[in-house]
């Protein structure tokens, strides 16, 4: 399963490179990438949108003084079956994580993590300011044993109404279950549109599993419309109390092909 992510990497590298001289009139949908939640958009029937994670940077520090950090290489294919629905393949291809507890030497560990398969799904709404989206997934290859969360089913969905013509504020919530565990997240957030080309967000998000305490992050960041086919973008959330991770924090690049 490592070597099939890896050449997916690679495939959409290459197809992003060439988004870039692409010169076409249709606006694409929405990208869902970055931030906690989901985008509203779907990826019309016979188009590809490609999402990279360029990466991803996780950095905590327990009780005991444990220092944890790591990187994750995220590419997510998603592609329009029908109206109103998408295909989704996501994974993580490759993932680097270092720990290191007070006074001793630094352990390294690398690998691939889960790959999943999802269905998203928006229906009409009857209004131009209100969107919503559902997003079924379940876990198809799982990774390396210290990457992986084991099978796992989920299903999330997204609200977005338009304040103005630069508001917009959204609703984000999900909950997966698999392999003994469950886990309910929520999540709302603000957009801002600063130019046609450049937007700006922020963002907090509650996660409540099974038998744990509850994990709470605050941030934001933006997004950057480089050609109007290719996303740039750049989050940060930190966390609010002592059981969340600490920092979260990713760049990223999309690109959209019909």
């Amino acid at each position: 399963m490592r070597s099939a992510c890896l050449a997916v990497m690679v495939c959409s590298i290459l197809f992003v490179s060439g988004a870039v001289q692409a010169q076409q009139a249709d606006e694409p949908p929405s990208f869902d990438r970055p931030g906690i939640g989901l985008g509203t958009g779907i990826v019309p029937r016979g188009a590809l949108a490609l999402e990279l994670g360029l990466p991803s940077h996780e950095r905590d520090r327990d009780a005991d003084g444990l220092r944890t950090e790591q990187l994750s290489g995220e590419v997510t294919l998603r592609t329009g079956l029908f109206e109103r629905w998408e295909l989704q393949f996501s994974g993580s291809p490759w993932q680097r994580q270092r720990s290191r507890l007070p006074g001793m030497a630094s352990t390294r560990t690398q690998g691939g993590g889960d790959a999943q398969l999802a269905l998203k799904w928006a229906p009409p709404t009857g209004s131009e300011t209100d969107r919503w989206a559902l997003l079924g997934s379940a876990t198809v290859a799982r990774g390396d044993a210290a990457f992986s969360e084991g099978r796992q089913y989920a299903l999330a969905g997204s609200y977005e109404h338009d304040f103005s013509d630069h508001w917009t504020g959204a609703l984000y919530a999900s909950h997966s279950r698999g392999d003994g565990e469950r886990s309910t997240v929520w999540s709302p957030s603000v957009s801002l549109a600063l130019t046609p080309r450049l937007s700006a967000f922020v963002e907090a998000g509650v996660t409540r599993s099974h038998g744990e305490p509850r994990e709470t992050v605050a941030g934001g960041g933006v997004t950057w419309m480089w050609t109007d086919r290719v996303q740039l973008d750049a989050s940060l959330d930190a966390g609010l109390d002592a059981h969340s991770p600490d920092l979260q924090a990713g760049l990223g690049i999309s690109a959209y092909f019909d």
